[in-house]
């Protein structure tokens, strides 16, 4: 076993934990239990020297929550706080084995001592045929005293073929725990000769410094695409639906808007269970038209455009009114700058697990996609980063751990092209391929709780599950 492996095992205790930190799972979220998504693809993982690499993904084939770490090599960790019990083990045989060899020599020498007497008596036994063969040769008297002390000694020999048995056994059982005490002496070799509470302490200090490095887990970067789960097929070509990634576990929510124009109604069941089965709960009716099908439900309130403006409406589902509206500065609207598909997609709003963002186009940048980061009171900007990447050009985009990620395409084929960092104000391009099963995506949004996207595919709504990239650092320093 080879110390990277080691210091692997060292954490797998941690996994519930992990499961327990992230969000709930997205067959539990859905109800679509029997559904499985298959991730034949897999990550290359290095054995890192900067810190705890991770890979976290919302969901396995399985549909539960997964986290594969990657321990850096020179990290101490690595002893399995288990291998007091395996101390333990090993002299619990040793002591058997000493046992045994006491029982061994024992039953050695008495195994001799039937041996020679085996012997006696097989001689005796000739003899005896032999005399009863001449037996009118014999005196009557002789013979009968002979009949009779071999008929005393005929039931031992049974005894003694057991006996011989049972002392094979005795051999082989030593034996064998004698290859046993090799093997955990070989295992108790490779782990090391440790004091078990030291051992013990670090795996406590490994668990305590998981369990630090698990509250910044919500962040990292985008690895793979897997999916989709058609969760319902309902309304026309373009819509959106969305759930609030900043509601409680047992909130969960769903929010249904039909069509990219021309419409006010909002509506609401009160979990993905009743959405498939069309059990409604409740119906919004907006003071305002909403432009495209970039909206987003965060922290109880609806975000969305407001039709043939640049302005910007939140709207309090609790208090079924607005709660502000602001203009978004030289922003295009009304298919000046819009995704490829069009509908009015000019101003993308969007939450990942940063805050709340504002994706869209100006004339000042000729084009190309403008990155604000909301107050999510008040929609005020409070800071902005202007890309290179032209918006007509984009099929749609995202947010995720304040990095803008951007498709190509919104129809088959298309991939995560480009991406852009808010953190350090650096763009690349990238090839993230993602399975656009109905050929025609006119939304598609990143849930920071449920780690996937939210996808309205040509009428059907779908998520996508994502795995994220983080390295995590092991240093007390920054």
């Amino acid at each position: 076993m080879s110390p990277p492996l080691l210091k692997l095992g060292a954490v797998l205790s941690t996994m519930a934990m992990i499961s327990n930190w992230m969000s709930q799972t997205l067959p539990s979220l859905v109800g679509l239990n029997t559904t499985r998504i298959t991730t034949s693809d897999t990550l290359t993982q290095i054995s890192p020297k900067e810190g705890w690499q991770v890979y976290s993904s919302a969901q396995d084939p399985d549909g539960r929550c997964i986290c594969t770490v990657v321990a850096p090599e020179q990290n101490l960790c690595s002893r399995d706080a288990k291998s007091r019990q395996l101390r333990q083990l090993l002299e619990k045989v040793q002591n058997m084995s000493q046992s045994i060899e006491v029982l061994n020599l024992r039953t050695q020498r008495d195994f001799q001592y039937v041996l020679k007497m085996e012997t006696q008596m097989k001689g005796l036994k000739a003899k005896f045929r032999q005399i009863e063969d001449d037996r009118k040769t014999l005196m009557t008297k002789h013979f009968q005293e002979l009949k009779e002390k071999m008929d005393e000694l005929l039931p031992l020999i049974p005894v003694l073929e057991q006996y011989k048995t049972d002392a094979k056994l005795i051999t082989q059982f030593k034996e064998e725990i004698r290859n046993l005490s090799t093997v955990l002496t070989g295992i108790q070799e490779e782990i090391g000769a440790y004091d078990y509470d030291e051992l013990h302490q670090r795996v406590l200090s490994l668990e305590t410094r998981l369990r630090d490095c698990m509250k910044k887990l919500t962040c990292g970067k985008l690895m793979k695409i897997t999916g989709p789960i058609t969760v319902k097929i309902s309304g026309t070509r373009f819509g959106a639906w969305m759930t609030d990634p900043l509601a409680s576990e047992k909130n969960n929510r769903v929010w249904y808007m039909d069509s990219y124009t021309n419409n006010k109604i909002v509506r609401e069941y009160k979990s993905i269970a009743d959405f498939v089965s069309g059990a409604e709960s409740r119906t919004y009716n907006l003071p305002f038209k909403w432009a495209g099908t970039n909206h987003v439900v965060y922290n109880g309130s609806l975000y969305f455009n407001k039709y043939q403006s640049n302005i910007i409406i939140k709207y309090s589902f609790a208090t079924a009114r607005v709660l502000a509206q602001r203009s978004l500065e030289y922003a295009g609207f009304h298919n000046v700058y819009p995704y490829t598909w069009g509908g009015f997609s000019d101003i993308d709003l969007m939450a990942d697990e940063i805050g709340l963002w504002a994706v869209y186009a100006t004339n000042q940048n000729a084009g190309n996609i403008v990155i604000s980061q909301l107050n999510q009171d008040t929609l005020e900007v409070l800071k902005s980063w202007s890309t290179g990447y032209p918006k007509r050009s984009a099929g749609e985009s995202f947010m995720i751990c304040g990095t803008l990620y951007v498709t190509n395409s919104h129809l088959t084929g298309a991939k995560v092209y480009y991406s852009y960092s808010t953190k350090t104000s650096t763009y690349e391009y990238t090839d993230i391929p993602f399975h656009n099963q109905y050929f025609h995506i006119s939304m598609l949004d990143y849930n920071a709780r449920d780690r996937a996207l939210y996808a309205w595919n040509n009428g059907h709504q779908v998520l996508f599950n994502v795995t994220l990239f983080h390295v995590i650092k092991t240093e007390d320093d920054t």
